[in-house]
């Protein structure tokens, strides 16, 4: 068992949010990494450790977008996205929990994560969510960055094809951060 300090530690459930539910994923669909991140939620609000759900938003015209030039450029769909897209799911928000508002793939960029976590001396972040090499993999990377202690919670990831999110990981996270089964959190002073 890998043993956390729940004053120290804090899950980050990355865009569980009705638009990014609805697509496709693969290896585990998404209504699986959904119902496994609340789980895993519950067992961190019982042992008094922080939870964080972030979810991406944009605005209508996508203004706030990143803008920079790319081959295949994040853009608005015809007819804008549907009113309830960044919604987080039913059920997954809890009274303490924080929720953070993104306007790019990473949670730390642009947001006030790293001051929430800096304030509540929150030293290992336990990552989940979709999609793996995206969000997750973002967030890890600048989490590791910035000194984080960073977890993947496998289980609790999924992308938008196996491949997608088996090179993320087994070849990339593992040089960031330790990638675990979320069963095997527990927590211990």
């Amino acid at each position: 068992m890998n043993r956390f300090n729940p004053r120290t530690t804090a899950l980050v459930l990355i865009d569980l949010q009705n638009g990014i539910l609805a697509l496709p994923t693969a290896p585990q669909p998404s209504s699986q990494v959904l119902e496994s991140g609340k789980s895993l939620a519950a067992r961190f609000r019982d042992a008094g450790a922080t939870v964080v759900l972030v979810r991406v938003a944009f605005a209508p015209d996508f203004a706030d977008a990143p803008p920079g030039p790319a081959d295949q450029p994040l853009s608005p769909p015809e007819g804008g996205l549907p009113a309830d897209w960044a919604h987080l799911a039913d059920g997954l928000v809890a009274p303490g929990d924080i929720v953070i508002t993104k306007h790019q793939w990473g949670a730390f960029t642009g947001t006030e994560l790293d001051l929430q976590f800096r304030r509540r001396g929150i030293r290992t972040v336990v990552l989940g969510g979709i999609a793996t090499n995206f969000g997750v993999e973002s967030t890890a990377r600048h989490g590791w960055e910035l000194g984080y202690h960073i977890v993947i919670a496998e289980d609790l990831c999924t992308s938008l094809s196996a491949d997608l999110h088996d090179v993320s990981i087994r070849s990339i996270l593992p040089r960031i951060a330790r990638v675990l089964p979320s069963d095997t959190i527990v927590f211990g002073g």
